[in-house]
């Protein structure tokens, strides 16, 4: 199952994130029991699994980590695990393990968003740094979902009137533009505008056009300003 490679248990410049678990799940109880102690004596939180069934049944999306899987069990197969999460809406970084290049079965893995497919016998290196790639990608993951919750918690404390006159602001527009298209005063537009920025916590239209983008909250139609 595993190689050695090099004496270094995890590549230099990597440090284990001790708030994350790998969780391991392989029908092979031997080669579980092998990397399961690997990858604690590289210094990983790790919850192995003999059963894909045992697993579904046990994981909590909302605690950070990744899933080590085997592609290839009696019961359930890796790409029905992986199928089954993300029909669950519980997506995690998946680092698949192969015993034969299954090209096919390896590109529906990757499409279906696998960090990637190793085959067995993997080097303890390369598994390794696999996995604190999987492990990075859910800290970016959590981070980007965090944001996208906390703007939407701060739209929601837009009055009706602020909110229009957010969506005229990422338009580009200018406050005597805005003032004409919805029929108010110059300053009051002026007012509702500082009220926006406060509320969402923004020093810049541009900073406030990325959060937009990224909330998919779309500009004001109409002509654009300039």
């Amino acid at each position: 199952m595993l190689t050695e490679q090099s004496s270094a248990l995890a590549p230099q410049g990597q440090e284990t994130s001790s708030d994350s678990t790998v969780y391991l799940v392989d029908d092979d109880a031997p080669v579980l029991k092998a990397v399961s102690r690997l990858l604690r004596l590289a210094g990983f939180r790790v919850e192995a699994f003999s059963s894909p069934r045992r697993f579904l049944h046990h994981h909590d999306s909302a605690t950070p980590g990744c899933l080590v899987l085997d592609m290839s069990m009696p019961d359930l197969s890796g790409l029905d695990v992986q199928k089954k999460l993300l029909t669950d809406g519980k997506a995690v970084p998946i680092v698949f393990l192969t015993g034969a290049a299954d090209v096919p079965a390896s590109v529906c893995a990757m499409k279906q968003g696998a960090c990637d497919v190793l085959t067995k016998p993997v080097e303890r290196d390369v598994l390794v740094h696999a996995i604190h790639e999987a492990l990075a990608r859910d800290r970016a993951s959590r981070h980007a979902s965090e944001e996208l919750a906390e703007f939407r918690r701060r739209l929601a404390t837009l009055t009706p009137r602020e909110h229009e006159v957010f969506r005229h602001v990422i338009s580009g527009k200018l406050n005597k533009q805005t003032a004409a298209e919805i029929g108010a005063a110059e300053k009051t537009i002026k007012v509702h505008r500082g009220r926006v920025m406060k509320k969402m916590n923004v020093e810049s239209v541009a900073e406030l056009v990325r959060m937009a983008e990224r909330g998919g909250v779309a500009p004001s139609a109409g002509e654009q300003g300039t």
